[in-house]
């Protein structure tokens, strides 16, 4: 869902006022009664555009603080440049020095290509300090990726792989950044400047990606991520001076390790020089393979193989909670899709992160239904983002289309999509391929990249999902 920008913080803060006061009148329309659908359907249209204007605020308020800090330290901070990145050693800078500097950096030109929502996730995993992620790595990563010298050596690197001419300052930069690598090893291929590596600016709103969209997403600078989950503890009520029982619960330790992909980026010998629109064109040309190579694992990678383990495919396969199956064979009726929606437990239900996922082949299916059940005649049917049960319905072409008679195949998943995670490994490399040959070992006249990452998923909570299958038998 997409909104008129504001011009001016004051414009913000006035809409933000108008939404709170819309909502305050739903919540006074509907007294203590639940919110009816069309109520409900306007307080999470209201949400979703709160939370886009408080991004938008914070945005603002960012660079509100930039322009005070260079009025109290004139010639210390040059807008619309990373020239001024020279001046911080990354080898003794301090936490905060470093942080201010990713600041400037997103408010540079040469960032300009980046939305408030991808400024704000890289300014969040600047600012983090977990187990699986420092974000003090990250942004010393970013910076050395960000000198003028480095931009100007990895476009020369592009623009001619097979013999590029670096200046000693660039050679300077390029060692810089491999000392700093967070994405792969030290030595060899490129890093991608931070400003355009999709591993660091990628964030869900960007991405036409359904579930990473929807999924827990967390950045990472090892190669792993740790976790733990329960199932909850167990409560009881007991007389009076009786002895309490041991509800211990059972702690899981779930573990996603980052997978390699890699991908080719054919390139044109015609790079312009203008930083801004090569990295707008560069940024586009990592990130739509990269993208459609994650829609796909995501759903139906093969579970312990080399690649993420896919949602579906993990739905598909466990057995507890087992996967429900359709009565009749090829058919997708109602009753079902009720049955799918009660199986899933009522705290997964209300969670924010609940919704539907289905091909469009099923979507139409489901639609459809409305003509005998008047249940199916609202939600799938209004425009903008469509709904079931007043959950988002997410189309997903990497979900088969309706199994014909007794085809394997999943049908439809609902679930709270944080109880799949999608660990990314920050950094993205690539090598230099000056020439591509043809089948019978001649030059083609072409030239590329060669990139790869690191990223892992799977589910760390099985019980907060429930998938329909087809009847194969």
């Amino acid at each position: 869902m997409s909104y008129i920008p504001s011009r001016t913080a004051l414009e913000t803060r006035n809409r933000i006022g108008e939404i709170s006061e819309a909502m305050q009148a739903l919540h006074d329309e509907a007294t203590d009664q639940a919110l009816d659908e069309r109520q409900q359907q306007v307080w999470e249209a209201l949400d979703a555009e709160l939370d886009f204007r408080d991004r938008e605020l914070s945005s603002f308020e960012r660079s509100e603080n930039l322009t005070r800090s260079r009025a109290a330290h004139p010639g210390v901070i040059k807008m619309g440049t990373t020239d001024s990145l020279n001046d911080i050693d990354l080898r003794h800078a301090s936490r905060q020095t470093v942080r201010d500097g990713v600041l400037r950096v997103l408010d540079s030109r040469d960032a300009r290509h980046l939305d408030g929502d991808a400024r704000g996730h890289v300014e969040r995993l600047v600012e983090s300090r977990t187990d699986d992620i420092d974000g003090d790595r990250l942004g010393r990563h970013i910076l050395a990726s960000s000198r003028p010298e480095y931009l100007s050596a990895f476009m020369r690197a592009a623009a001619d792989p097979a013999a590029p001419a670096f200046t000693a300052a660039e050679a300077a930069a390029i060692r810089e950044v491999r000392a700093l690598a967070i994405g792969g090893p030290g030595t060899g291929g490129y890093a991608v400047p931070g400003i355009i590596d999709p591993t660091i600016v990628l964030t869900a709103q960007g991405s036409p990606n359904s579930i990473y969209n929807l999924a827990r997403v967390e950045t990472i600078t090892t190669d792993r991520w740790t976790g733990l989950s329960s199932a909850g503890m167990s409560w009881q009520f007991h007389a009076e001076a009786a002895e309490a029982t041991d509800n211990s619960p059972t702690i899981a330790q779930p573990e996603i390790i980052a997978r390699r992909a890699d991908g080719f980026i054919p390139f044109s010998v015609e790079v312009e020089m203008d930083w801004v629109n090569f990295a707008r064109s560069m940024g586009e040309l990592v990130s739509e393979g990269y993208n459609e190579l994650l829609a796909q694992k995501l759903t139906v990678g093969t579970n312990g193989s080399g690649e993420p383990d896919g949602l579906i495919a993990q739905l598909v396969a466990s057995t507890s909670p087992a996967p429900l199956v359709v009565p009749t064979a090829g058919t997708l009726g109602a009753n079902s899709v009720y049955s799918l929606w009660k199986a899933l437990p009522a705290r997964f239900r209300a969670a924010p992160g609940c919704a539907f996922m289905a091909s469009t082949d099923v979507e139409n299916t489901i639609r459809q239904l409305g003509t005998t059940d008047p249940n199916f005649t609202v939600d799938l049917t209004q425009g903008g983002i469509p709904t079931l049960f007043s959950r988002a319905f997410s189309e997903n072409e990497y979900m088969p289309d309706l199994p014909t008679g007794t085809n394997a195949g999943a049908i439809l998943a609902v679930g709270d999509f944080k109880g799949y995670l999608v660990a990314q490994r920050a950094g993205m490399q690539i090598e230099a391929v000056p020439h591509l040959f043809g089948s019978n070992r001649r030059p083609t006249g072409q030239r590329g990249l060669f990139a790869w990452s690191r990223v892992g998923a799977g589910v760390i909570n099985a019980n907060a999902f429930r998938v329909l299958v087809n009847k194969t038998s």
